[in-house]
């Protein structure tokens, strides 16, 4: 792959949304899939969906991406709600799993 791979996770599609816009007009980065699901707290959440991005790019650009993508994000949501993750160098075959995911991509 020779990739890192970075994580966004945040509560809120627009949320999400916003963030990668900021990310990918920063870094050179691409999306690889996008996932949701519903918080812990289920219904009663202020925001009943949580978010995950998936993104792939030189480790730099991830890590910048990254660093945009928090600082949006904390304009919208509480710091809690937010989780990134970098892995800096993906095992071969990592790239399979990024787009599983309930939100499809179509061609």
């Amino acid at each position: 792959m020779g990739n890192a791979i970075g994580l966004l996770e945040v509560q809120g599609y627009s949320v999400a949304l916003a963030a990668m816009d900021k990310a990918c007009k920063a870094a050179h980065i691409m999306i690889e899939g996008i996932d949701c699901n519903n918080p812990a707290s289920g219904d009663s959440a202020p925001i009943p969906v949580v978010v995950q991005v998936k993104f792939t790019g030189k480790v730099s650009d991830v890590e910048i991406a990254l660093d945009v993508a928090e600082a949006e994000a904390a304009r919208y949501i509480d710091g809690r709600d937010i989780s990134v993750h970098l892995i800096p160098s993906a095992t071969d075959g990592m790239e399979k799993l990024l787009p599983i995911g309930k939100v499809k991509v179509k061609a």
